[in-house]
């Protein structure tokens, strides 16, 4: 039977519209049953490329006896966490309160009035490993709410009442400042990993926010440590099987310390990040290998990501079919040397096995392995690896492909844009930053209602029902941010004033200037999440306190400025004592410090060479969170360019900080000095 899912525009959900599972999606007409009924809510969370997700789908969700004890005595609901990661946030931090670890799938039971009383994550449908089978935990569950209701209430009411109590310590409202920078940057030295970059042990995942705040750092101090470790992570990384050595891309994390066997799905919100991360460390260093897997990883991005519409999905799942059936993690990617053989005859496939790593006893399962770019002595000819690689991927894309999540989630089209936008300005590629354009323009048209209220996420041009998070409305004017810089389009500068005003508005408190990750009118759960540390992804609020900055050295605007100063107050604290996971907050702390610079460059058209290397020298500047505005002398797009004359009728450019201006320049070396490129 077909249940309620079928409507949904989230591909997760509707891998679940023919289980025989009764599923709702989460809305109060569920709750309002749990009540008519008087049963407790089964929440299971997960998103679409989660393998274990899959896994427990398979076996449970699948099994008629398993749905049929659900139906009976629960109302179910699905959650894809990427559609609402509000209700994904409140209850994992009620599983790691109450067991020590969190994860997906997430199963919870809840009362009818949405309170929690018992967790997991993953349950098997055979008790194994010391872990329950989870026909055991719905019968204990069952049990419980028939026999124990007092007691699981009085749980239930307690949990709620520690949620409700766990506000965040704010530390105070002062900016971080030199001396909490430095401590950071010591803290990340101890944690980081010499022989093999990264930071910590495994699992590993790219440190792409970190890997900012240490660009930004060596560009405002000249750092060589933070520049070091920045450039050999990012080494290690482009080397390894996290980084797809034939498609470009990479995968979500790595399993092991060295980078060799990643969780083979691929993020959105990873590439875009690390597609940026690169450009930067290109900018900063002019690497070869950082420019190659900067245009790779646009490249893979806007060739298997991009949608119809032209957004961005989020997702390339780990699993696909292996060629018999079987759905498996990585057969997509993996080789053995009797694969390789295969497709490039014995001399070409022994060349490719030492060039990408492949053993007879393999690195992955089975045999196989995953490919990387093992640092070896030998020379190899260019155009003979090049051949290879192309009949390698020839051969791959003939293999049953993953499954895609096509849904567009808005903050991470932001980041996609911004990465988009700046790897086309930066390596002269216009159809990276048109593609970027294109985002943005979907964004607009689609998820953007006539009050800028920002829709979380679309499907197939169907936008859907949530409403955007504090991320949502910062990551996408961040990438509006950078196509104002990139494009002299004023209208884009314009759009993030209209989402930022709704982070001021309705995402702040005005006591503390703390930020909450959903709005102050939106659906009340029991508790409104409020998260500043950053992981996988900016949280809401660092790239807030980003883009309120942007958007203030844009347009002088005081309000953003000291919205963004007071965000900041969090990095103060947090910077020193965990700076592994504040890597955006303290890359937005070094922008303050530095200023940021604000770059006008003024000429006579568009088309007019002298100008557009001025423009280009000025996006290619490394002080940290620069703002560049660029247009004609009488434009009136950008506040920058007001009162901005050409200089002896040539196009110019000027730089100002903190209220103070430098002579204007027509030199393009000059004004790469200036700003540290």
């Amino acid at each position: 039977m077909a249940n309620r899912l079928a409507q949904a525009t989230s591909p997760y959900l509707l891998q679940h519209a023919d289980n025989p599972v009764d599923w709702w999606s989460w809305s109060e007409e569920a709750f309002a049953e749990a009540r008519r009924r008087d049963v407790p809510v089964l929440l299971s969370v997960g998103y679409s490329s989660c393998h274990w997700c899959h896994v427990m789908a398979h076996e449970s969700f699948e099994d008629q006896a398993t749905a049929d004890d659900m139906n009976a005595h629960f109302v179910s609901v699905k959650v894809d966490r990427e559609e609402r990661p509000d209700v994904d946030a409140v209850y994992m931090e009620a599983v790691q309160a109450a067991t020590g670890q969190g994860g997906w799938p997430m199963t919870v039971f809840l009362t009818p009035d949405a309170e929690p009383f018992y967790f997991g994550t993953y349950f098997p449908p055979v008790p194994r490993h010391g872990m329950p089978s989870f026909r055991q935990v719905l019968q204990g569950v069952r049990q419980a709410w028939a026999e124990r209701r007092g007691e699981v209430d009085e749980v239930a009411g307690k949990i709620t009442r520690d949620l409700a109590g766990r506000e965040l310590s704010y530390g105070d409202d002062r900016l971080p400042g030199e001396q909490e920078l430095s401590q950071a940057l010591l803290g990340l030295t101890r944690e980081y990993d010499p022989q093999r970059g990264g930071f910590g042990g495994a699992p590993k995942f790219p440190p792409s926010l970190v890997i900012e705040f240490l660009l930004r750092h060596h560009a405002r101090t000249g750092a060589e440590g933070a520049l070091q470790m920045a450039a050999d992570t990012c080494e290690r990384m482009a080397r390894g099987g996290i980084h797809d050595q034939l498609g470009g891309g990479f995968a979500r994390y790595s399993v092991d310390r060295d980078w060799v066997v990643p969780h083979f799905e691929k993020m959105l919100y990873d590439n875009a990040l690390l597609c940026r991360v690169y450009a930067h460390l290109w900018r900063a260093t002019g690497s070869e290998l950082a420019r190659r897997v900067a245009l790779e990883t646009a490249d893979f991005m806007v060739r298997e990501l991009r949608t119809a519409e032209g957004g961005f999905a989020s997702a390339l799942d780990a699993d696909s079919d292996d060629g018999t059936g079987r759905h498996v993690e990585g057969a997509y990617y993996v080789w053995t040397p009797a694969q390789l053989r295969e497709v490039l005859g014995d001399e070409d496939a022994e060349l490719a096995a030492r060039y990408f790593g492949v053993t007879v006893e393999g690195t992955f399962e089975e045999g196989a392995s995953v490919l990387q770019l093992p640092q070896l002595e030998e020379v190899f000819d260019a155009g003979r690896i090049a051949g290879v690689r192309e009949r390698l991927l020839a051969a791959r894309s003939a293999r049953p492909a993953p499954g895609r999540d096509d849904k567009v989630v808005a903050a991470w089209n932001g980041l996609a844009i911004a990465a988009l936008a700046e790897t086309g300005a930066y390596f002269d590629r216009p159809d990276l930053t048109e593609a970027a354009v294109a985002a943005g323009d979907l964004l607009v048209r689609l998820h953007l209602d006539d009050h800028a209220r920002i829709a979380r996420t679309s499907k197939d041009g169907r936008v859907g029902a949530n409403a955007g998070v504090l991320e949502d409305y910062a990551d996408v004017a961040e990438g509006f941010l950078a196509l104002a810089s990139v494009t002299g389009e004023g209208v884009w500068l314009e759009f993030a004033g209209l989402l930022l005003d709704h982070v001021l508005a309705r995402f702040t408190d005005p006591g503390s200037g703390a930020l909450y990750d959903t709005a102050s009118d939106a659906e009340r759960l029991i508790r409104r999440p409020q998260d500043p540390t950053d992981n996988a992804v900016p949280s809401g609020w660092t790239a807030a306190a980003g883009a309120l900055l942007g958007y203030a050295a844009h347009t002088g605007s005081a309000p953003h400025r000291t919205a963004a100063e007071r965000a900041l107050g969090v990095v103060k604290a947090l910077g020193p004592r965990v700076p592994r996971f504040i890597g955006w907050g303290l890359a937005v702390a070094e922008a303050v410090l530095d200023g940021p610079r604000e770059v006008a460059v003024v000429g006579a058209a568009d088309a007019d060479p002298a100008t557009i290397t001025l423009h280009r020298t000025a996006l290619l500047g490394s002080a940290p969170g620069a703002v560049v505005a660029a247009g004609t002398p009488e434009s009136d797009e950008f506040p920058l360019l007001a009162d901005r004359p050409l200089v002896g009728g040539e196009p110019a450019a000027y730089v100002c900080r903190n209220f103070t201006c430098d002579a204007p320049t027509t030199d393009p070396d000059r004004l790469r000095t200036a700003l540290g490129g």
